[in-house]
């Protein structure tokens, strides 16, 4: 096999001199600005993460939900933005904080409430909580509770993906606190090596569990991991739902067409612990604010809705009406129905090969 080409790593950051004015508006000309449908579409499917993720940490705190449950509120934009790049019959998996990952790849909001309650209806039949429920009619290929093993799982869909002629692409999600695990690199070498289609997406809130990503890796930047292995990274603004697009598009583009992975690193943030269990007293509150205040990817792209007219304050208002009676229902929804029978302990434990 010829040898790879030497990697191209770039830095582009939504909140960059290149992608802003002074006062932080956005610039036309470096990140397009979508119709007024498009920017609804976000905006709701954001909201609808946000306010499901709230409604999940109350129902924890009633003792509704057992056993983990890792929420996904900040982070909102990587994932609305990314699921904006890809079509039918591509795949995605990622690691336990995976709510978001499943509502943005269009999984009914009753089911995965359901399962997260451990409920007969849920996704995974009330077997596997928070942390691992699956939906191949949707793509979707799991949460998964060890830490960087989604990352070689998704180079195999994206193997299989190439086998099979598919012409699809693997969207692997993974945190900074899992880029250190050595896993993680043979997938990469692998994936390199045999020109798979996936783009390896690094959600980098800053906080590996309670670890500051400072104490934890050399290098706080993480997009050029995979030059050893030739793959091309980018670091992105995964705060802002159009540069995680724009990126998401070029990324796809380069695994699609047969180049090989890519790597983009989403600079993004959690606002609550790494789980429900965590005070997250390694950060101030006023980081968090500052965070929330400053770069919150919802408000943001609110601002951009009211300031392009693509809606108003009242139209804005009645899709959270809407996104709030979805996540009753499905709250509702997952209260009302029957846990699994005994019996199913015994059952989805072994594949017929």
């Amino acid at each position: 096999m010829a040898a790879r080409k030497s990697s191209k790593v770039e830095t582009k950051t939504g909140s960059s001199a290149r992608g802003r004015k002074a006062g932080g508006k956005r610039t036309p000309a470096a990140i397009p600005v979508p119709d007024a449908a498009q920017l609804l579409y976000y905006y709701r499917e954001m909201l609808l993460i946000r306010r499901f993720e709230e409604k999940a940490g109350q129902m924890y705190g009633m003792g509704l939900i057992g056993g983990f449950c890792h929420l996904y509120i900040g982070q909102e934009a990587v994932v609305v933005g990314m699921q904006a790049t890809i079509r039918q019959g591509d795949t995605v998996i990622t690691s336990y904080r995976d709510h978001g990952h499943m509502l943005a790849c269009g999984m009914d909001p009753k089911g995965v409430m359901a399962e997260l309650t451990g409920r007969r209806s849920g996704y995974s039949k009330g077997k596997g909580g928070s942390m691992h429920m699956f939906s191949r009619e949707k793509g979707f290929f799991g949460g998964h509770g060890i830490v960087g093993a989604q990352v070689p799982l998704g180079t195999g869909l994206a193997f299989a993906h190439k086998y099979l002629d598919e012409n699809a692409v693997c969207l692997t999600y993974f945190g900074d606190g899992a880029v250190n695990q050595g896993q993680v690199y043979e997938a990469f070498n692998m994936g390199a090596l045999w020109h798979l289609p996936v783009v390896y997406i690094i959600e980098n809130n800053k906080y590996g569990m309670g670890t500051s990503i400072e104490r934890a890796s050399a290098r706080t930047d993480l997009y050029h991991r995979g030059l050893p292995y030739g793959i091309p990274g980018q670091q992105v603004d995964g705060m802002d739902v159009l540069a995680v697009r724009q990126a998401g598009e070029k990324a796809v583009a380069h695994a699609r067409s047969g180049k090989g992975p890519y790597i983009l690193e989403m600079l993004t943030y959690r606002y609550r612990g790494h789980s429900m269990s965590d005070p997250a007293k390694y950060r101030s509150k006023e980081e968090v604010q500052k965070v929330r205040q400053e770069r919150d990817p919802i408000e943001r792209l609110r601002a951009l809705i009211l300031e392009q007219g693509a809606a108003d304050e009242a139209g804005l208002k009645e899709i959270d009406r809407e996104v709030k009676a979805i996540i009753s229902e499905a709250a509702e929804f997952a209260q009302n129905s029957p846990e699994p029978d005994p019996s199913e302990l015994y059952t989805d434990v072994y594949a017929e090969a």
